[in-house]
Formats: C-alpha cells, sequence, structure tokens
C-alpha cells in the first residue's frame, strides 16, 4: 500500500472514529421537563406524598394570606 493511499484511507476513517460512542445532544426545556417530572410523580409511587405536599402548600398560603390580613387589621387605626 503505498503512502498516498494510506493517507486517504486514514483521512476517510478518522472521522467516523472520532465520532463513535457520541450521542447527538437534545435540546430540552428544564422547566418543561420540571412539570413532566412532577405530573410522573403525581401518578406514579410519590402520589400520596405529592398530594400531601401540594395540600400543604395551599394550606402555607392560606395561613400566611390570614396571619397578614390580621396584621393589617391590627395597624390601622
Amino acid at each position: 500500500m503505498s503512502a498516498g493511499r494510506a493517507a486517504v484511507l486514514l483521512a476517510a476513517v478518522l472521522p467516523l472514529a472520532a465520532a463513535c460512542g457520541k450521542s447527538p445532544k437534545v435540546e430540552t426545556d428544564p422547566a418543561a421537563e420540571r412539570a413532566a417530572a412532577t405530573e410522573r410523580a403525581k401518578q406514579g409511587p410519590y402520589g400520596a406524598q405529592m398530594k400531601a405536599l401540594d395540600t400543604a402548600k395551599g394550606l402555607q398560603a392560606d395561613l400566611n394570606k390570614k396571619a397578614q390580613d390580621e396584621v393589617d387589621r391590627a395597624e390601622k387605626p
């Protein structure tokens, strides 16, 4: 095999060898991925815990609103 043929063969094989084992890069949206993971968790084995967490967040918001209303009412002349 001549040196010229070896160089051409090497030039043809080298890019293929460099790309071997690399997966294509997939663009993802972190917010959409987080929302999808939350929905999967609600449907999966963590459904009860996720529902309890949602309920607790709702109670926290309600208590904070009531406390702020009471503070505003107490500060009014």
